[in-house]
């Protein structure tokens, strides 16, 4: 690992000029071999997810609707399904399927799902420009580097004023990745992330419904930003102030939650620290902010049979509350996979009836489980104030007994998130499980070799076994 951030000043000047003198300068020997295994594997762990994501309706439903608006195939394969689109709108289902069941990886700093949007919009492009698997690799480094630090400033402050981080940060790591496989020059770097900053939303209103829009978040920013570097690649002008101006990202975002950014993290760091080493891989599908809430039940579990249940109560950072805790009569009810995961009382339901959180908690049968929902009804959240939040996403539960007794245990890291990181080979485990639920076993191990010898073929090749 390179030094951390706080001892690498903020890089001067504009933050999009300083983003793409950066990343136009960045090359191969300036990747640490830790940050380029690290690449390989969050690619990796991304794919599986993918291919697990065909089997569900909003993956039919995404590609009907694409072949609605472009029935005429394209050069990029469409993750799993044996079918190919122009670039554009593979990136847009490409990175729906990479979050379809937010089992993708999380950078908690930024709270973004970095790698959905942004090897979604690298790899349309790549495809595209058949190039070279280290082409790929630095152009999706370069895009997660950005990403997350344009998250990092804002914190969780972009979930508390309605925005999903995902989306509004996540499209300026893929203009960073695209405008590098496309040769754009700084001036044109620039200049796309001006036009992206008119393209970049996504609001967490689906959480009242469990609505599908999040999904195709990471997507939208993926082929909206293959939209601004074509626009820059071609003279549109954009503003150089795309974050930092009067109505730039935070400004017109945040409004009078401005004052809690941080700007220097913007470029803090930038080349000498790699937010890629922090990025949190997931072993649970589901929301990050209930997964220590569900790894506690699951230690848990044991103690159920020494007592009669009083209640059961969630201890969680402030920042969980609007998206995991309320209202609670509809979380503790989710009527659908949506709802499900982003709920901490049923979560906690499902890991203490079973032990774990897997898939198969989102299927209709599990969540209309009379114990689990039994088990639902007894949980109250309280917050935290000592929650380490958004460093980690640490999370308490406490079983509260008939006769008195209480049992707690507390998940002060979060499985997978730095300082408790998951192994490379749980990564790859993770992955053949998941595309085991689509593919042959042959197949996927073709993938997997492919992906962990990246930088020694071209993209055509990944293609190749991403169509099969």
């Amino acid at each position: 690992m390179q030094k951390p951030d706080a001892d690498a000043p903020p890089v001067a000047g504009p933050i999009a000029a300083s983003y793409a003198h950066w990343a136009h300068a960045l090359q191969w020997r300036d990747l640490p071999a830790e940050v380029v295994a690290q690449s390989q594997h969050l690619i990796l762990d991304a794919l599986g997810i993918a291919l697990a994501s065909g089997r569900y309706p909003f993956a039919q439903q995404t590609w009907l609707a694409m072949q609605d608006l472009c029935p005429s195939t394209g050069p990029v394969p469409v993750f799993g399904m044996q079918a190919h689109l122009p670039a554009r709108d593979a990136a847009l289902i490409n990175g729906l399927l990479i979050h379809g069941l937010d089992y993708d990886d999380t950078h908690p700093g930024s709270v973004v799902h970095a790698t959905a949007s942004v090897l979604a919009a690298a790899f349309s492009v790549a495809c595209q420009q058949d190039s070279s698997g280290e082409d790929l690799l630095l152009a999706y480094v370069a895009g997660m580097e950005v990403a997350t630090r344009v998250g990092m400033v804002a914190g969780g402050v972009f979930h508390k004023a309605g925005f999903h981080p995902t989306a509004v940060a996540g499209i300026f790591g893929c203009v960073i990745a695209v405008a590098r496989l496309w040769g754009l020059d700084e001036a044109q770097t620039v200049q796309a992330q001006g036009i992206a900053l008119s393209m970049a939303g996504g609001t967490l209103e689906f959480l009242k419904e469990g609505a599908g829009t999040k999904r195709f978040h990471p997507g939208w920013a993926a082929s909206s930003a293959i939209v601004a570097v074509a626009l820059a690649r071609r003279g549109m002008s954009g503003p150089s102030t795309a974050y930092e101006g009067q109505y730039g990202l935070y400004a017109s975002h945040l409004g009078t939650a401005l004052g809690a950014c941080r700007m220097e993290l913007a470029t803090q760091g930038l080349g000498v620290a790699w937010e890629l080493m922090r990025v949190a891989v997931k072993p649970i599908p589901a929301c990050h902010f209930v997964h220590a809430c569900i790894d506690a039940a699951s230690a848990l579990r044991p103690e159920l049979a020494r007592g009669e249940l009083s209640h059961i109560v969630a201890r969680v950072a402030q920042g969980y509350v609007p998206v995991v805790c309320e209202p609670v009569a509809q979380k503790r009810r989710p009527s659908n996979a949506y709802e499900a995961q982003f709920s901490v009382q049923y979560g906690i339901a499902t890991a203490l009836r079973h032990g774990k959180f897997g898939l198969q908690a989102l299927e209709p049968e599990a969540m209309q489980d009379p114990l689990t929902q039994a088990l639902a009804d007894k949980v109250r959240y309280e917050v935290d104030p000592d929650a380490d939040y958004p460093k980690y996403f640490p999370g308490e539960v406490v079983l509260h007994f008939a006769d008195g007794r209480q049992v707690v245990h507390q998940e002060p890291i979060n499985r997978g998130a730095p300082g408790r990181p998951i192994a490379h080979a749980d990564i790859v485990a993770k992955f053949m499980d998941n595309a085991a639920l689509a593919w042959p076993v042959s197949a996927a191990s073709a993938l997997r070799d492919g992906v962990l010898n990246l930088p020694h073929i071209r993209t055509r090749e990944l293609a190749q076994w991403l169509a099969a």
